[in-house]
């Protein structure tokens, strides 16, 4: 299993995206507006123990994720452009007010900002969330950002295990997964749950063989993947999310995706 996202980078890249992606956001919050870090960076950045293990596993960094909110919308593009981006007007205009993509004309690095939601193969919603944490969205959506993906790959299943290696599960965001938050948004949704829930299976499978990691890292996650199993299984699920779960996967439970 590997891909894209994967692969060796120079420590010289590294640093660059790593800067970067923290200048956004505190240039935003100074302009008042409000952008928090999603995809690797963000897990790089929200795992100060473990982040190494995206050097030591071959992680690497090919864009800069940014969450915000559709009312700031208006205001991006100029943002990016006071700070030396190009917009990619097509796809911006095509996804407006969902999406933004930028591009930086001396240097590599590639920007896209996702308004609201995160919607790839099930939609995790942030309106009212993005305060509660920086500079990255809160960890129960860096969770269910991984875990939502139907075909995971390499790369995902590494932010989550460092994840899941340097955060406890709880029922609040205060440095930790709030797994009530994971277990809500699953109760809602039967497809989201299937997705989540497949995936972790998956992770214990692939997690022993992490040559990378400890016995006890690997024993710490394969851990916690059980503890958040058992929560997911302990949220109350209403009459539709039960009569959905009777039809099973013999009915399509998720989106496909394109790359962008």
């Amino acid at each position: 299993m590997s891909g894209i996202g994967m692969g060796q980078q120079s420590e010289e890249e590294r640093v660059l995206f790593e800067k970067e992606a923290l200048r956004l956001v505190e240039q935003a919050n100074a302009r008042g507006l409000t952008l928090r870090l999603l995809g690797s960076l963000a897990f790089y950045l929200h795992c100060p123990r473990y982040g190494y293990l995206q050097r030591k596993m071959g992680r690497r960094y090919t864009d800069i994720d940014l969450a915000g909110y559709s009312r700031e919308a208006g205001r991006i593009a100029p943002f990016f452009t006071e700070l030396g981006y190009r917009e990619e007007a097509e796809v911006n205009v095509l996804y407006a007010g969902q999406r933004m993509i930028f591009h930086h004309p001396e240097r590599p690095l590639h920007v896209d900002v996702f308004f609201d939601r995160l919607e790839f193969c099930h939609t995790i919603p942030w309106q009212g969330r993005l305060e509660v944490d920086t500079p990255s969205i809160p960890l129960a959506e860096m969770l269910l950002e991984k875990l939502q993906i139907v075909q995971i790959n390499e790369k995902d299943i590494v932010d989550t295990c460092m994840l899941l290696l340097e955060h406890p599960l709880a029922e609040h965001d205060n440095d930790a997964i709030h797994v009530g938050r994971v277990a809500r948004l699953c109760a809602q949704d039967w497809g989201l749950w299937r997705t989540v829930t497949l995936n972790l299976e998956k992770i214990c499978q692939i997690v022993p063989a992490y040559e990378q990691l400890s016995p006890e890292e690997r024993a710490r996650i394969l851990e916690q993947v059980e503890s958040l199993r058992k929560r997911l299984d302990q949220e109350p699920k209403d009459l539709r999310w039960r009569l959905r779960d009777r039809v099973g996967t013999r009915v399509k439970w998720y989106r496909d995706v394109d790359e962008l």
